[in-house]
């Protein structure tokens, strides 16, 4: 092994054990009556089940925004492109708790108490926690899918249209079947990242228990309440479920990319 080729290899190993000693960590606190009372109790199993469902429609809803939006920033020039390519950094400049602070403050003008009143309720309320997390991972999902589709050459879609295909057609067609694997990341890594949002849903949804509270809000209302023990559950929980589809997806399009 060369010298670069070691230096290299250490310091990936290095952060894998940054983050595999805080996992490791939370075995101190680890009590397994308690991780089977917690992650059986109605509070636990209602969070869950909220973080699953809220994250599916959240990021369900940013892919179909994602899509057409990344598309139309990889492949056309434009008035205005460079700014909204800009834009789609502000969750990841902004802080997910001013992201949350921002729609609050919406909410709060004349149009969005009109909004409140005669539509759908945001604020304290489920539809506020899926809102607060597609808010949080769209500019996210449209940068996965505009990187997927960047390393498309667009050379496939001009034949496709010189010999009689539509646009819609040649992207029908040619594109979104070689976007395939690169949309199921980008898919998958929303979701991730919606099922672990925190900052902006606490702050638009509140944290009311079996009502608005997510697994990451249940994790600090635990800490808040110096509930180490239930804490460390709910963290092994968000852990599992963040990284093992992470992990099995990778697994899975490597499987794909081979056959």
């Amino acid at each position: 092994m060369s010298g670069f080729k070691r230096l290299c290899f250490s310091f990936s190993v290095s952060i894998f054990l940054i983050y595999f000693i805080l996992i490791l960590s939370l075995l101190y606190f680890f009590d397994a009556q308690m991780f089977m009372e917690t992650v059986f109790s109605k509070r636990t199993l209602y969070s869950i089940q909220l973080s699953v469902l809220s994250a599916c429609v959240s990021s369900f809803v940013a892919l179909i925004f994602a899509v057409p939006a990344a598309y139309a920033l990889s492949r056309y020039e434009f008035f205005g492109k460079d700014i909204i390519d800009t834009i789609l950094e502000l969750p990841m400049v902004v802080s997910p708790a001013a992201l949350g602070a921002m729609l609050l403050i919406f909410f709060n003008n004349p149009i969005g108490e009109w909004i409140q009143e005669n539509t759908i309720r945001f604020v304290f309320s489920i539809s506020g926690v899926i809102l607060a997390q597609f808010i949080t991972v769209l500019g996210v999902a449209t940068r996965l899918v505009k990187s997927a589709l960047d390393e498309i050459s667009p050379r496939y879609e001009i034949v496709a249209q010189t010999l009689g295909a539509t646009p819609w057609q040649a992207f029908k067609t040619v594109t979104l079947p070689l976007l395939r694997n690169g949309l199921i990341s980008a898919t998958i890594l929303t979701w991730a990242k919606a099922l672990g949002e925190f900052g902006a849903s606490i702050t638009l949804a509140g944290s009311m228990a079996m009502k608005t509270e997510t697994i990451p809000v249940a994790i600090y209302m635990r800490l808040a309440s110096a509930q180490i023990e239930q804490s460390v559950v709910v963290i092994l929980l968000l852990i599992s479920l963040g990284l093992g589809l992470l992990y099995l997806s990778r697994v899975f399009l490597k499987r794909r990319s081979l056959c």
